[in-house]
């Protein structure tokens, strides 16, 4: 097992952008201070369904969409 953090380059939204520490898409929504109840994520192009979040592995380079849901009333 791998003792220290590694940088992760992806792609968010069109920016280029690099995360420390960060190896799934629940990590990643939770780095960027998100709730992972009203985000929708997109990896290359795939829809990543909330119940994998956790399971679904980054790797660098990887086209990370971010759709953040807000309520109103």
């Amino acid at each position: 097992m791998a003792t220290g953090a590694t940088q992760l380059q992806l792609i968010v939204n069109g920016e280029d952008r690099a995360f420390d520490g960060v190896a799934d898409v629940a990590g990643l929504v939770r780095a960027l201070g998100l709730d992972v109840r009203k985000v929708a994520v997109e990896r290359n192009l795939e829809i990543v369904p909330r119940s994998t979040y956790d399971k679904t592995k980054l790797t660098d380079g990887d086209r990370i969409e971010i759709v953040h849901f807000i309520g109103g009333g």
